[in-house]
């Protein structure tokens, strides 16, 4: 048996928050260079930060994603997979920033994060939704 599965949305925000993850790598490596550490953080604030950015964006895209993906092989509309997926990359990006330039509260930060959660909750919610329509 055969199986053919064809997203047109989603992989372009695959492929932008991989890219984003890369970068937040990038800059981890970056200051593990600059501070001369190569395992943990050496107590150096910046390091801590850097590793934390990182750390934050793969503790939250990935599932986000994983819905992304579930709710367009659902039968997702176009309008709502862009609205989600613009909106999980334009947090990210948002906290990412602002946790990139201050280990205490901070707009980007602080506005970041309740766009993540407030992605993955409607993400959750329309995909019980649609799954409970096809019971």
């Amino acid at each position: 048996m055969t199986m053919s599965v064809s997203l047109a949305v989603t992989p372009y925000y695959v492929a932008f928050n991989a890219a984003l993850l890369l970068l937040l790598a990038v800059g981890v490596v970056r200051q593990r260079i600059k501070a001369k550490v190569s395992f943990g953080d050496g107590g150096v604030p910046a390091l801590q930060r850097a590793i934390r950015v990182h750390g934050n964006a793969v503790e939250y895209v990935p599932i986000t994603l994983i819905l992304l993906v579930c709710l367009e092989l659902a039968g997702t509309a176009p309008a709502w997979l862009h609205a989600l997926g613009v909106a999980i990359s334009g947090a990210r990006l948002l906290h990412a920033y602002g946790l990139g330039q201050s280990s205490g509260r901070s707009f980007g930060r602080y506005w970041g994060i309740v766009a993540t959660w407030t992605t993955i909750a409607v993400s959750i919610l329309l995909l019980l939704f649609q799954a409970a329509g096809r019971m």
